[in-house]
């Protein structure tokens, strides 16, 4: 795959999920044996939802973590983002969701709008880590000193570069050729699943993720990592 920097991979990235929007889900299922359904859970159970919290779920996609917290809590106030509309067309065959367009790197919503922040399989796509992660902060709920309610919580679910281990070989040979091979008779466009690996093996370790989300200023900050080592979850407390 071709490597690009700055808005020259920022549109490549959007041209890439609109051209798969409509196989997007049935692949990440196939592409982990259907376990992304139970990883999406545990993200909505990790972002911690009160009766009534309001919830952003960026690079929302066709909504599958909008939807799981609607499942888990329906009173939430959900607000689905992304910033490929092609996705979020598909999605709204799902359901109702307050659909939004939206850029990671400038989100439209004031200061502490929201009590949480989710995304699944986004962050190795954005252009600037840091800025994204700041952008997050930005929107989260402050923690009430008065009353000792905490700040709003970050969720971030994504693939992962995987450690070194016996296991490495078939990692590799499952992201570069089983992936790429499945995705292209399934969605016609086979360059979409090379694009997973590189941008999974050229994205920033677990560690250092977590090193990023202390940096923005989030507290607690967690991980769990998952398949293998080739899935992690973080999360943290504003």
């Amino acid at each position: 795959m071709t490597h690009f920097s700055g808005q020259e991979r920022a549109q490549f990235v959007r041209s890439m999920f609109s051209r798969i929007a409509r196989r997007y889900d049935l692949m990440n299922r196939l592409m982990t044996g259907f376990q992304d359904v139970r990883w999406r859970r545990q993200v909505i159970q990790l972002a911690k939802l009160t009766p009534h919290a309001s919830l952003l779920d960026l690079g929302t996609g066709t909504g599958d973590l909008a939807f799981e917290a609607l499942e888990q809590n329906p009173q939430t106030r959900v607000t689905a983002a992304d910033f490929t509309l092609e996705m979020m067309r598909v999605g709204q065959a799902r359901g109702r969701l307050d659909w939004c367009a939206a850029d990671a790197l400038r989100l439209p919503f004031d200061d502490a709008s929201f009590d949480a922040v989710v995304s699944g399989f986004l962050m190795r796509n954005v252009i600037d880590l840091p800025k994204a992660i700041q952008e997050q902060h930005r929107v989260l709920r402050s923690p009430d000193l008065a009353s000792g309610k905490p700040g709003g919580r970050i969720v971030i679910l994504d693939t992962t570069r995987p450690k070194r281990n016996l296991l490495s070989p078939f990692i590799w040979l499952h992201l570069h050729l089983v992936i790429p091979t499945l995705g292209g008779l399934l969605s016609g466009v086979r360059d979409a699943y090379r694009y997973l690996p590189d941008s999974t093996e050229g994205f920033v370790t677990a560690e250092k993720l977590a090193a990023h989300l202390v940096a923005a200023g989030f507290k607690t900050v967690g991980c769990q990592r998952l398949m293998f080592d080739t899935i992690a979850i973080h999360w943290g407390e504003k």
